[in-house]
């Protein structure tokens, strides 16, 4: 009661009697009260996600409103992956700002899955997101195709020459969380030869992998242009046989489809970002699989 009441800046009796008057008027008991604070009932429980729908769809009805005169304004929580300069957060938000000033935005840096995750749940808004397609309930924009490939320390290089994929998931491995989409992307690869990656080292950043990788810790993947830029300056070695293939995307619930907010961020990321067709040219998953596995394209 004390956190509720500081959030929505009232005192504790004038959010009891809120409270109250609700239950009276649903004429059923919403919380239990008790010395150890207080729970949702049964009824409490039932109305909840009623109640959240009820709050959507009022604040949907204040921006359209808005929106009709011309004002699309509104606060919007985003999930952002990876660093900001690889996504073009800035030029993005600058883009947004200049179309729809009233619109305030908030930042919140996640691991790739767990933006997908709150976003689903109605947490954010909206976020940046690189894996598979986005699935119902939710709805996405394709920004980019995505190539990872497999880094490993300099001293390691001659070992890497023969070795076979039952040697390398034997090296030592840098991963990332297990909610993040490039820890999934990792699993996925050595699935695919029913191996399974000996991990070493956890990190959350791509420079703090890096530098681990750099350091002789062990193997980890990297975004293409990442990893061809290590080792031209002599920071890794590539292991050449392993192309994983991912994308990047911008995804938000399907439902706000329509939302002036959603609306907004979708014409200012369109000025940002070219459309880029969902569906891969004929034949790349094919050569995806057959480069995941070491063999040549047929």
């Amino acid at each position: 009661m004390t956190r509720a009441s500081e959030k929505l800046h009232i005192s504790q009796p004038a959010l009891s009697g809120q409270i109250k008057a609700l239950e009276d008027t649903l004429g059923s008991e919403l919380f239990d009260r008790g010395p150890g604070g207080m729970s949702l009932t049964h009824a409490g429980t039932h109305l909840l996600p009623l109640a959240e729908r009820v709050l959507e769809t009022a604040a949907d009805l204040r921006r359209e409103a808005l929106a009709l005169k011309g004002e699309v304004r509104g606060k919007l929580h985003v999930g952002t992956v990876l660093e900001p300069g690889y996504l073009r957060v800035g030029e993005f938000l600058a883009k947004l700002v200049e179309r729809f000033p009233l619109i305030e935005v908030e930042l919140h840096q996640r691991f790739s899955g767990e933006s997908l995750e709150q976003v689903r749940e109605g947490t954010l808004d909206a976020g940046f997101f690189f894996g598979d397609p986005p699935q119902l309930p939710l709805e996405g924009r394709r920004l980019r195709p995505m190539t990872y490939r497999v880094i490993a320390p300099l001293e390691r290089k001659a070992l890497l020459a023969n070795a076979s994929w039952a040697d390398i998931a034997a090296m030592p491995w840098v991963t990332t969380p297990l909610k993040s989409s490039h820890r999934q992307l990792m699993m996925r690869m050595f699935a695919e030869h029913g191996l399974e990656a000996h991990k070493a080292a956890e990190a959350d950043q791509e420079a703090v992998i890096a530098d681990l990788v750099t350091s002789g810790v062990g193997l980890s993947l990297a975004r293409e242009e990442v990893a061809l830029a290590g080792q031209a300056s002599g920071r890794w070695v590539v292991w050449e046989p392993a192309r994983m293939h991912s994308a990047l995307w911008f995804v938000y619930r399907a439902q706000r489809a329509k939302d002036s907010l959603v609306v907004a961020m979708l014409d200012a990321l369109g000025a940002i970002w070219p459309p880029v067709d969902v569906a891969a040219p004929a034949g790349q998953a094919s050569r995806e699989r057959q480069e995941i596995k070491g063999e040549r394209p047929r």
